[in-house]
């Protein structure tokens, strides 16, 4: 079986800690989604490492890792991260596989996120001009580069063709950038990215499962963001939910088994896009100075607000979440009240679903309950019994509203600061 580990907001909730935690329990991480956008933020040996495009199982010696067919690999971001994170784990190469089928992100992809987004003006939906938008459009557009592409004698001769058909696009934009100028670095990680185990790899997983092997599936982004369930058209280009798991790593539906689904304790959002419970006064900024709030893969301060229950009982159906896991609960320590949102006014109704239209309805407002402050810190709890009884209460009607079970509540940075309920 696979188990998924995935995100139910617009990202950041902490994915990376959780799966370099619960990697010990499998023989396989495998990422399944996303690009170098994603930003999984882990602390090894009290150093902070950031992962974009490597599975977040990595440091664990015993885990294989595989780069899955759903995700768009910038070769360049890739040979930069194993170069950071060889020094840390030597024996990386040995355990770091790449599907062959993983389209890959040519630097007139990233030219044509660039101009692109530049073109939208207000309306810009925040994209982090990467490539990985216009990478996935030639892949659904039967266009794309694959992987498996750079082992054949006529990739230069195919990376040219796809170029040219980029550089007529970029002559309805004006100030392209000088994607040129990135050509040389691209085509050296080619030559470094042809030294990587190429596996085919839905076979490499089906004989993994065969022997009996454990797998987690890795998500990237959030629920949010999916492109077709997410908040429209401010999302991502792939899907972000348990079900892009059989597509991005060609596993068949019956053999999912358990779904982790990880949220923070409050709501986050970097970049343009709908968000009915941000914060834009003094409590929103005391939350995102409280948990550090500022984007790994960007830099960028993310927006603030309470945890929205209406958008999170929505992404867990979606999924089909088995596990939640909540995270950065301890950055609610100081804050007296707490709220939640548990429904909206959409034109002038009260309703516990996501409105279709969340992005164009500025009449949207979110319905808060409050909860009083914890009687004592959560930060430094170990165990579930000696957590303080205001955030226990708080966690059972997270739990009754969401119809799951919350399975782990992290409360710190650490490998180990995080408590099983």
């Amino acid at each position: 079986m696979v188990d998924v580990l995935l995100g139910l907001q617009w990202g950041d909730e902490g994915k990376g800690k959780i799966v370099d935690y619960l990697a010990e329990r499998y023989d396989i991480i495998a990422r399944f989604q996303g690009g170098p956008n994603a930003g999984h933020t882990l602390y090894v040996n009290g150093d902070k490492v950031v992962l974009h495009t490597i599975p977040s199982g990595i440091f664990q010696p015993h885990c294989l890792n595989l780069i899955g067919n759903g995700v768009v690999i910038d070769p360049v971001t890739l040979q930069g991260e194993l170069k950071k994170i060889l020094p840390l784990c030597p024996d990386l190469l040995s355990r770091l596989y790449v599907s062959q089928k993983a389209h890959l992100i040519l630097p007139t992809h990233r030219a044509l996120d660039a101009a692109s987004e530049a073109a939208k003006g207000k309306e810009k939906i925040g994209s982090t001009l990467k490539g990985i938008g216009p990478a996935y459009m030639d892949k659904t557009g039967r266009n794309g580069l694959r992987v498996g592409d750079v082992l054949t004698p006529g990739f230069r001769e195919k990376y040219d063709i796809l170029t040219q058909k980029h550089l007529q696009m970029l002559k309805q934009y004006d100030n392209v950038v000088d994607w040129k100028e990135w050509e040389g670095a691209f085509f050296d990680a080619i030559e470094h990215l042809r030294t990587l185990q190429i596996v085919n790899g839905e076979y490499w997983l089906d004989s993994h499962m065969k022997a009996g092997k454990k797998v987690l599936a890795e998500g990237a982004q959030g629920s949010m963001l999916d492109i077709d369930f997410g908040t429209y058209p401010f999302v991502t280009s792939s899907n972000t939910i348990a079900a892009g798991v059989c597509s991005g790593l060609g596993i068949a539906p019956t053999k999912i088994g358990e779904v982790y689904g990880i949220t923070k304790a409050y709501c986050t959002r970097v970049g343009g896009g709908p968000f009915p419970t941000e914060l834009t006064d003094e409590t929103g900024e005391e939350l995102r100075k409280a948990g550090n709030e500022f984007g790994a893969t960007t830099g960028r301060p993310r927006r603030c607000g309470w945890i929205d229950l209406v958008a999170l009982r929505y992404a867990v159906m979606l999924s089909g979440v088995t596990q939640l896991i909540i995270t950065k609960a301890d950055v609610l320590d100081n804050f007296n009240p707490v709220k939640a949102a548990t429904s909206y006014i959409a034109d002038g109704k009260d309703t516990d679903e996501l409105p279709f239209d969340i992005t164009g309805n500025a009449s949207i407002k979110p319905v808060y309950k409050t909860f009083p402050a914890w009687d004592a810190p959560i930060s430094g709890v170990k165990n579930y019994e000696e957590l303080p009884l205001a955030f226990k209460e708080y966690c059972t009607f997270v739990e009754r509203y969401l119809g799951t079970k919350i399975a782990f509540i992290s409360n710190g940075t650490g490998r180990n600061e995080l408590i099983a309920t």
